[in-house]
């Protein structure tokens, strides 16, 4: 196991189980093919502040990368003709504040919570982080390797695309398999 497609699975299979468990996400996952063909964009634009973080705050690292899924998630809904044309949506989100205040800026200016209500998403995304951060620091990869920084950016990957999954459930995208 060193391809990213294997840690992927992985970190799926195990923020899947604990956001279901938490009637967070449906069992069947959505398919978002606006969204994940974003990923390469926002990745690319998000790991240089992720590998900066990393090594003091890890879960701070994976945590905002699922608020930025949140974030496109919710513009695809609101008007995704608009935000589809701009050039880089996570420079876009974090530079409407900074990096270290993003978490708070989605919360309140995106996604429009009330207090209470970013209170307990902020502990489901810490939780994530937490959860993809051990799993990440169990696998069998020799840290600075190149299946290390695979890990890395599939761990990245999925807690985006749990963070989009998290927010169209939340806006009635509830996800069935045909003839159910």
């Amino acid at each position: 196991m060193n391809t990213t497609s294997d840690f992927e699975v992985l970190f799926r299979d195990n923020l899947a189980a604990y956001l279901q468990g938490l009637n967070e996400v449906d069992a069947h996952l959505p398919e978002a093919p606006d969204i994940e063909n974003l990923w390469a964009r926002v990745g690319e634009s998000y790991l240089p502040d992720a590998m900066r973080e990393f090594n003091e705050y890890p879960t701070v690292a994976f945590g905002w990368i699922m608020y930025v899924g949140m974030a496109i998630a919710k513009y695809w809904d609101e008007d995704w003709e608009l935000y589809s044309k701009v050039d880089d949506l996570y420079h876009y989100l974090r530079d409407k504040i900074d990096f270290d205040h993003l978490d708070d800026y989605v919360r309140e200016k995106v996604l429009l919570l009330s207090a209470d209500e970013a209170d307990r998403l902020q502990h489901v995304v810490s939780e994530s982080s937490a959860r993809v951060y051990t799993q990440l620091r169990h696998l069998p990869v020799e840290p600075g390797t190149e299946s290390a920084f695979r890990a890395f950016v599939a761990a990245l990957h999925e807690m985006y695309l749990m963070g989009a999954a998290m927010q169209l459930w939340r806006m009635g995208y509830h996800m069935t398999k045909l003839g159910e």
